[in-house]
């Protein structure tokens, strides 16, 4: 007999978002991951906020949505509050009941400057890495850096001189018409007018330049984890500026990179820290000799050191960093931090023995 359509409208229900979500769900392990790495935030959280007043939103639940946001690829925090309003998955992880309202979308914007004045996307990094190191799956003498070049939100458009006067009302304001053909334009003589912070860039030869921020991350080539991260003004030099910075904690390694770094100060910068550096040669005028490029640890090197083009790739596709959507150089370093952080989280599902 054909079943009416129908829909029906339940007065109560008994079950509960835990209920709902299957026992082997690839959140359950991410959920149990930061649940541990909440709890030795939760000190952190406390100073972040007054001790009188009306309750806020507690940061786990903002940080989770925002590892939704990241894992599921949403491309804004309207898009997110929507997602979080009918999908029973996403309350559940979150911690949300079924009768609970969602927040506003103007509540990331509200407690983003708090989320940045506490460091939270470092600190969360870090805890992240800690889980990992606990469970001794860190390699503490072989690396990887490498950096990746991240478009920033603002058109070429915006790219005007400085010094220029101030110019007559545009003829559209959304889509203003800009003849720059013909005039010669540097980051010495120009900025952007939506993001100051943003460069005109261009990673190789025969590539367009395009108002740019660089992401580098340190990569450790046990398991491919990254062990630090952060994001810079895009220049010529700030590949390796990042790379002796992302190695303060570690001595006495190895680091692979690709022939971008084959410089020689450089080199010497990573010898005086203690590491060997095991760079990519470039054809002509390399800073290395045979004595590091013969040994067996080199070629491992080389071959491991292509695991960090998947956690670009990753962050750029399913994070959703090809194209920025924050402006400022805080946020991007914010933004780019926590989404490695969130890689990390992708990579200890699979890689801890007992995560939930």
């Amino acid at each position: 007999m054909r079943g009416p359509d129908e829909q029906t409208h339940d007065l109560f229900s008994y079950l509960s978002p835990e209920s709902r979500v299957r026992a082997d769900h690839p959140l359950r392990r991410v959920r149990a991951i930061t649940d541990a790495v909440f709890a030795d935030l939760s000190p952190a959280f406390e100073t972040m906020y007054s001790t009188i007043g009306r309750p806020s939103i507690p940061p786990e639940q903002l940080l989770r949505a925002l590892v939704l946001q990241v894992l599921y690829s949403v491309r804004s925090e309207r898009l997110l509050m929507e997602e979080i309003d009918y999908s029973i998955l996403f309350r559940w992880f979150i911690g949300l009941g079924l009768d609970e309202r969602v927040w506003a979308p103007t509540t990331f914007t509200k407690n983003r400057e708090r989320l940045m004045a506490g460091e939270v996307a470092a600190r969360f990094f870090d805890a992240v890495v800690a889980q990992a190191a606990d469970a001794t799956l860190l390699s503490d003498e072989h690396f990887t850096v490498d950096g990746t070049q991240l478009e920033a939100w603002a058109s070429l458009k915006s790219f005007t001189r400085r010094d220029a006067p101030p110019a007559d009302p545009p003829d559209d304001p959304g889509n203003p018409t800009v003849d720059f053909r013909g005039e010669k334009r540097s980051n010495a003589t120009h900025g952007s007018t939506t993001d100051r912070d943003a460069q005109l860039y261009k990673k190789a030869d025969g590539q367009k330049s395009v108002l740019s921020y660089l992401g580098h991350v340190l990569m450790e080539n046990r398991h491919g984890l990254i062990v630090n991260a952060c994001a810079t003004e895009a220049s010529g030099t700030a590949e390796r500026e990042a790379a002796v910075l992302l190695l303060h904690r570690h001595r006495g390694c190895t680091l692979g990179a690709d022939k971008s770094y084959d410089v020689a100060s450089f080199v010497a910068a990573l010898r005086a820290l203690r590491v060997t550096p095991h760079i990519a040669q470039k054809r002509q005028y390399s800073a290395l000799d045979h004595r590091t490029t013969r040994t067996a640890g080199y070629a491992i090197s080389q071959r491991k050191r292509k695991l960090v083009e998947q956690a670009f790739g990753w962050m750029k596709t399913v994070g959703l960093l090809r194209k920025l959507r924050h402006r400022g150089g805080p946020r991007v370093d914010w933004v780019f931090t926590f989404t490695a952080a969130v890689y990390n989280l992708v990579r200890l599902r699979t890689l801890l023995p007992t995560a939930g």
